[in-house]
């Protein structure tokens, strides 16, 4: 096993090509830590489940390197990797009851049966099924199967475990308590985890650090909080949550003209009169009165989804606002929107994650923003 501060994983340059030439990962490298929970995040074919895939054994990279615990893993198979998958379907052993489903991989490794009999009835516990050594997997809840599969994970004792969309078959209910459950169980063992879904939402609850990918590779990485309050471009706004996405002019750093007014803002490192994207949230925007609000909308549609309303409207250029509000406003009415410098979040062109944290680190550390 690697030391404390030498990353997991690393993929250096990694790019996974089919048959028919399919890029499907390009020039991929990043880093994961011990002992956190990792969330791969994207739509359908976007390469997180190859990523998943590649850190397996399952595949082997076109170009480049991965390291496991410093490593280099490219030519070495599935079952010589400190590695376990959960996947999606849990691939359960239909004929085998819990006990002997978790108690499959210490088999063939041939330990003895008290060694065994203990490694399960504790990885058991750790899930909350003890007691459920003798159910067959046919009586068991798709929650159930679930920590099932987990559990079958954490008794070979890896240093880290693979989900992809263990939770999309469960219902919403069973989804959101798995999620506490996962997080929970990833924090007691110090496992790492990495998790494959589309879901943003899920991400956003479970993780310490997400990778967000599109078209084979991943456009933002950090914090769930950083990744929401400072996306770098449009397809991260849009995909982490909603967003209202307008054209702007930055005439200088913390000024910036869109809808034909100018704001102040917390943003800089721009170059004078840039165009650019502006990003503003739907619970950031305040109903106002009209002559109140920094802009002036039209409401063209409104519906309440149980903690605030929904609300659609245009200005007078023709630019759509989603806003979240706890306030009821009337269809075909006018409002007044008002927002502060702070819910204003500026997005450059074609800019490179490397490219914004140096701009981010540059514009922080001159004492601009907090």
């Amino acid at each position: 096993m690697g030391g404390q501060g030498e990353p997991i994983i690393r993929f250096e340059g990694v790019t996974k090509r089919y048959d028919d030439d399919t890029v499907v990962l390009d020039n991929v490298s990043f880093e994961i830590e011990r002992g956190k929970f990792y969330t791969l995040l994207g739509p359908s074919g976007c390469g997180k489940t190859t990523i998943l895939r590649l850190i397996a054994g399952f595949t082997e990279p076109s170009e480049g390197n991965i390291w496991l615990s410093g490593r280099n893993v490219n030519r070495v198979p599935a079952n010589k990797r400190q590695v376990n998958t959960v996947f999606q379907d849990y691939a359960l052993f239909p004929h085998l009851n819990v006990f002997e489903n978790v108690a499959f991989g210490l088999r063939i490794k041939r330990l003895n049966k008290q060694v065994i009999t203990e490694k399960v009835r504790e990885a058991l516990r750790f899930v909350n099924l003890a007691g459920y050594e003798s159910r067959e997997i046919s009586e068991m809840s798709g929650g159930q199967r679930q920590r099932v599969a987990i559990a079958r994970a954490i008794v070979n004792e890896p240093e880290l475990i693979l989900l992809d969309e263990p939770l999309s078959a469960l219902d919403l209910k069973l989804r959101t308590e798995m999620q506490y459950e996962l997080r929970e169980l990833q924090r007691s063992l110090g496992i790492t985890f990495i998790f494959v879904t589309h879901d943003q939402e899920e991400a956003l609850a479970m993780s310490d650090e997400i990778f967000v990918l599109n078209h084979g590779k991943i456009q933002q990485s950090g914090t769930p909080i950083d990744i929401y309050d400072e996306p770098i471009n449009r397809f991260v706004a849009d995909f982490i949550g909603e967003s209202n996405i307008v054209s702007g002019t930055m005439l200088e750093d913390y000024l910036v003209e869109f809808t034909g007014r100018r704001f102040e803002c917390v943003d800089g490192g721009f170059r004078p009169n840039e165009t650019v994207d502006v990003i503003i949230r739907p619970e950031d925007l305040e109903v106002t009165e009209p002559e109140a609000g920094q802009l002036r909308v039209k409401v063209d549609s409104q519906l309440f989804r149980g903690v605030h309303y929904e609300i659609c409207c245009y200005d007078s250029a023709g630019n759509e606002w989603l806003v979240h509000s706890t306030r009821r406003v009337t269809v075909g009415a006018e409002i007044g929107l008002a927002f502060d410098p702070e819910a204003i979040h500026i997005m450059r062109h074609g800019e490179t994650e490397e490219a914004f944290d140096k701009r981010l680190e540059a514009y922080q550390g001159a004492g601009h923003a907090e």
